[in-house]
């Protein structure tokens, strides 16, 4: 979803999602990189309440790694529709970015693959995790020329509370 015609069209964007208002979404927000993770929130947040969304919960960790736990703890308890991830993180001179990359995408795909024997019911775990090579590209994400891809999470996390039902037409 990352072509530049994708993201000018504000079709994603625009289209109520239905019965947005009955959902709880709970979003985990990295603290590091907090100048890109607060607008990507604020994007989020802003996006579900114009959906109709009246019960969001937002818990902070402090970097990208820790939002898989942050997450599952949410997942495993229940007490959401959706939960939405927001991170960011900029290549550096190491091969930490590569490591934290690889970690957090990888566990929060495992969140998605948990089963009705391993928890109560099955949560979606939005990926709204920036992996960029400079800050530029970050800003440009986080509500620059490129959108917000905080908002687009949240888009994405009303879809995937019902997605069968999303597609009826």
């Amino acid at each position: 979803m990352a072509t530049l015609a994708h993201i000018q069209s504000d079709e994603l964007l625009q289209s109520p999602i239905q019965d947005a208002h009955l959902r709880k979404i709970a979003i985990v927000v990295a603290e590091w990189n907090s100048r890109i993770t607060k607008a990507l929130l604020d994007g989020a947040v802003e996006t579900l309440q114009e959906q109709g969304v009246k019960e969001i919960s937002v818990t902070q960790v402090p970097g990208t790694f820790e939002l898989t736990y942050g997450c599952a703890k949410i997942v495993r308890e229940g007490s959401a529709d959706a939960v939405i991830a927001i991170g960011c993180v900029v290549r550096g001179d190491t091969p930490h970015f590569d490591y934290i990359c690889q970690g957090v995408t990888q566990g929060l795909s495992s969140l998605n693959s948990l089963t009705d024997k391993q928890i109560c019911r099955p949560i979606p775990v939005i990926f709204g995790v920036l992996t960029t090579n400079t800050m530029e590209q970050a800003e440009e994400r986080a509500g620059g020329k490129l959108g917000n891809k905080g908002a687009e999470a949240a888009i994405t996390a009303l879809k995937m509370c019902a997605p069968y039902c999303y597609y009826e037409k």
